[in-house]
């Protein structure tokens, strides 16, 4: 599982965000295809919502990507 620091002081970090930082998608522009798809799970339920704040704590799955976990 890879784990991904929030920036101190941060308290979360939007879906759509995290997904380009960990290149699941290559632009902004397709986070919300790849939402869609249901392909993404945060905490283990599908989340379609670009703008969920993650938080510490919370692993962000992405089918056929190693797992996330907010630190």
């Amino acid at each position: 599982m890879r784990t991904v620091h929030l920036r101190p002081g941060e308290e979360s970090i939007r879906l759509g965000q995290l997904l380009k930082l960990v290149d699941a998608v290559p632009t902004g522009a397709q986070v919300k295809d790849v939402l869609l798809t249901g392909t993404v799970r945060v905490n283990g339920e599908p989340e379609e919502r670009r703008g969920r704040q993650v938080r510490r704590g919370d692993v962000v799955s992405v089918e056929g990507m190693e797992d996330v976990r907010i630190g």
